[in-house]
């Protein structure tokens, strides 16, 4: 039995997050989701705030929709959905829609009671302001408390990555959230793909439970 289905079978949910941004880590939450699903598992997706789209058919939510085949409703995909394309904090500030925690956490709850499984994606990287204003300051690891969720870390395979991941793992400990993993986006396998494969490991403590082939529709493991 793989990582992932160890968790699916332990767990009702679980947090995506990337070591940065245009990493492929929506992409390879489709894939983690269309994986889930063909195991058989009732699988949802859910992103607290999507910004770059006027819609969620052509947002994030609505290409792992499409990629995994998964039948949920969009408006259970997203709780704030921002046509402008940058950092979630700064989009809700522009629409004068401040974000809600308890929003969110509602939103996610009542996805999390209709299915087996729920994989959770985050926006960008770790350090990301959901809301920042002087109300309220929320950062994306809030969010992942907040719905009591552990994390899989997304990274590209290539140059940089063992910096990349070796400080977002960092971060994340000191936080106390438990981390189940790495995925790496992009890998080949050549001489320095494998090098950074084993460096992660070696200077997280982490497993690296699966790798996407460029331009691949599964994750190998």
């Amino acid at each position: 039995m793989t990582k992932l289905l160890e968790l699916a079978n332990s767990k009702k949910g679980v947090f995506i997050t990337g070591t940065g941004t245009d990493i492929g880590k929506t992409y390879v939450t489709a894939l983690l989701a269309k994986y889930y699903r063909e195991q058989g598992i009732d699988v949802a997706y859910y992103k607290a705030a999507i910004s770059g789209a006027d819609t969620i058919p052509e947002s994030d939510a609505g290409y792992v929709k499409k990629i995994a085949g998964l039948e949920q409703s969009d408006e259970s995909m997203v709780s704030y959905l921002f046509s402008e394309a940058v950092s979630p904090h700064l989009a809700a500030k522009i629409n004068n829609r401040p974000i809600e925690l308890d929003k969110i956490v509602g939103d996610y709850q009542v996805v999390k009671d209709s299915h087996q499984f729920t994989v959770v994606e985050g926006s960008g990287g770790i350090v990301c302001p959901i809301r920042y204003d002087e109300s309220k300051k929320i950062l994306l690891p809030d969010v992942v408390k907040a719905l009591g969720l552990s994390i899989i870390i997304v990274a590209d395979a290539g140059l940089g990555t063992i910096h990349n991941v070796v400080t977002t793992a960092a971060y994340i400990k000191t936080l106390g959230i438990e981390i189940e993993g790495v995925l790496l986006n992009n890998y080949i396998g050549d001489l320095m793909q494998k090098d950074n494969y084993y460096m992660i490991e070696e200077l997280t403590g982490l497993k690296v439970i699966g790798t996407v082939a460029p331009n691949e529709e599964n994750i190998i493991f």
